[in-house]
């Protein structure tokens, strides 16, 4: 995607990624029984090229989706404004915007980068969008990598809070991709297909040190709601997660691209997860939408295109997991490890905020 800031490449790459996606088994998957329950649903993670609006249509339902959150919207440029326009014509997306990044250069970038927060909020954006690249990526003009908790950007925060935008944010990455690529590594097989999304060997901070950050700039901002995305940006430890959702009322979390990591945890453990935080937890899909014939990004890909099969599957396993007690299925995402996950049979209430309440409330949607 064109995104006018530097997390353009790193979405580029995820697209470019996508032209081969998931390589596995194609399987059956079962048919919904006739008395299965459908429900409408708002999906917080999605990322759309401006040109694929019939193909995103087709995908809301047959998915059944009502609502979309387009997280790519870029910052306020035409870029923005060409993705809001979109939005408004279509009626059932709502846009984040990105950081004005090239602004770090600037003595006073923070403030500079709030000034294009209110400027995005103006145009329509209803939300704000930061990326791993934020603690991994992004040196100041020092050369330095700026820490998500850097205190220069404490203005953007502020700001956004004062306008009731809330914050996804991306910070770090799996565990894994901290260890060496080679067959020990639970996801050799979607390091292999992307390198670049390693850290090992490079000087970069620790997935805890990066954790460390992410709560405290939460905890700096309590006016200022953030959706820790990828299930709180730690799906290999929900007690963490849990934690750090009773400490700040401020922070709501979202499940893309994570059900096969909290998924393969056990399902009375994550029912009584998804029971206690019922409000807070949003539906997300990391589903990515690229430019003319470029494959669907399913919450991740591999070395050859994605194909309708593994469409069917990234969506049907994951409200399986939702929905019902299955044991022992096929996740939604296999290049992302080798195990199954069991399902936790969501009550019918905790559904309905989850696939959609929740979403709703948060970003004032009605239908």
């Amino acid at each position: 995607m064109n995104i006018r800031s530097p997390v353009g490449p790193v979405l580029a790459l995820l697209f470019a990624g996508a032209l081969g996606a998931l390589k596995c088994n194609e399987v059956a998957l079962p048919a919904p029984s006739p008395e299965r329950r459908i429900y409408q649903r708002i999906d917080t993670h999605v990322h759309l090229s401006t040109s694929e609006l019939g193909r995103l249509n087709s995908l809301m339902k047959e998915h059944d989706f009502w609502h979309i959150v387009n997280l790519s919207g870029g910052h306020p440029t035409a870029e923005l404004e060409l993705q809001l326009d979109i939005a408004k014509r279509h009626g059932n997306i709502t846009v984040f915007a990105g950081l004005a990044y090239e602004q770090i250069t600037h003595l006073n970038y923070g403030e500079r980068m709030a000034r294009m927060v209110r400027l995005a909020h103006h145009m329509g954006a209803r939300g704000i969008k930061i990326p791993k690249h934020l603690g991994l990526g992004l040196n100041g003009r020092d050369g330095k990598l700026i820490a998500v908790d850097d205190v220069g950007l404490d203005p953007v925060f502020r700001m956004a809070g004062k306008l009731g935008m809330p914050v996804a944010i991306h910070t770090g990455d799996p565990k894994t991709f901290w260890d060496p690529i080679d067959a020990t590594n639970e996801r050799y097989a979607e390091l292999s297909a992307h390198p670049r999304w390693s850290q090992f060997g490079r000087n970069s901070p620790s997935f805890d040190e990066l954790l460390g950050q992410l709560e405290r700039r939460i905890q700096r901002h309590p006016n200022t709601t953030f959706i820790s995305v990828h299930f709180g940006n730690c799906a290999e430890e929900p007690k963490r997660v849990a934690g750090m959702l009773r400490s700040y009322p401020n922070l709501y979390i979202d499940t893309a691209a994570r059900i096969p990591e909290f998924g393969r945890h056990p399902p009375a453990e994550m029912l009584a997860f998804f029971t206690e935080f019922q409000d807070r937890i949003l539906y997300g899909s990391d589903l990515g939408v690229g430019p003319g014939d470029t494959p669907l990004f399913l919450g991740s890909s591999g070395a050859e295109p994605s194909t309708d099969a593994e469409r069917e599957r990234f969506f049907r396993s994951s409200y399986r997991y939702f929905e019902t007690a299955d044991k022992a299925f096929e996740h939604p995402t296999p290049i992302q490890g080798d195990w199954a996950i069991s399902g936790i049979d969501l009550p019918p209430e905790i559904l309905e905020k989850l696939y959609f309440g929740n979403a709703a409330k948060l970003l004032k949607l009605s239908k």
